[in-house]
């Protein structure tokens, strides 16, 4: 675990990853009445409810020193290694996060030692394929790499709810497939920094050269126009809630 991948990818977090409050609404709700909560893989302090007890467990020194001074206060730690207690909180919280952990059974049954009250996690089904990955199959193996089944949840922690999370068509968070209603922002370096999944497609810029040519040309907007009258897309994130 001494390798920490957003110590080198996450430098500009902060800007390009601000929460959506429509997606903050599902996860705020999910919590419940809970008034102590645990973030954990906490990054940049994105989706924490300012008016709880949350405290913050984030391994790379790089997010962290991206946490504004308002934040919740942080450890600099490990999912699978929490240092507190058990049942020492009334919620936990886990965004966009558990496919990055080391060992994600260790790291949800940790999450289940420390809270005893609902667990919740936005994660993604790897089953889904949104569009994105007919530029860039290789986004589907990685999925399938990186991220849990669903059942793997329930096999680790339980019963649990699973519920969809649709994404806006302005969705103001920059994860990987936000962007699915304003495909031109694929082709912008800047704007794919926000995504760490990009970092690990070596021919991510050559396969995009043919999404550039697709929406020069309007193939895209007539492949995918039934996508263009939505306002929320179903790209495959998921609200896991135990508990």
């Amino acid at each position: 675990m001494a390798d920490v991948q957003y110590d080198r990818i996450g430098i500009d977090y902060a800007a390009l990853r601000k929460p959506d409050p429509r997606i903050a609404s599902a996860i705020y709700a999910a919590l419940g009445s809970a008034e102590t909560i645990i973030n954990v893989g906490a990054g940049t302090g994105s989706y924490e409810p300012n008016d709880r007890q949350v405290t913050a467990i984030e391994p790379s020194s790089a997010m962290i020193h991206q946490r504004a001074r308002s934040s919740a206060p942080v450890i600099q730690g490990y999912a699978e290694q929490l240092p507190f207690d058990d049942n020492s909180f009334d919620a936990a919280m886990a965004i966009l996060t558990v496919h990055h952990w080391a060992d994600k059974a260790a790291g949800l049954h940790e999450l289940r030692r420390v809270t005893r009250g609902p667990i919740v996690l936005l994660t993604f089904d790897p089953a889904q394929r949104p569009w994105l990955t007919d530029y860039l199959p290789a986004l589907a193996t990685l999925d399938d790499v990186r991220m849990p089944a669903m059942a793997d949840y329930q096999h680790w922690l339980g019963p649990v709810t699973v519920t969809t999370v649709p994404v806006p068509h302005d969705c103001t968070d920059g994860f990987l497939y936000a962007y699915w209603r304003r495909p031109t922002a694929y082709l912008d370096p800047a704007l794919r920094a926000g995504s760490s999944s990009f970092w690990a497609i070596e021919d991510a810029e050559e396969r995009l050269g043919l999404l550039a040519q697709d929406l020069e040309s309007g193939e895209w907007a007539r492949r995918y126009a039934d996508l263009l009258t939505l306002d929320a897309y179903d790209a495959g994130y998921r609200l896991v809630v135990s508990g």
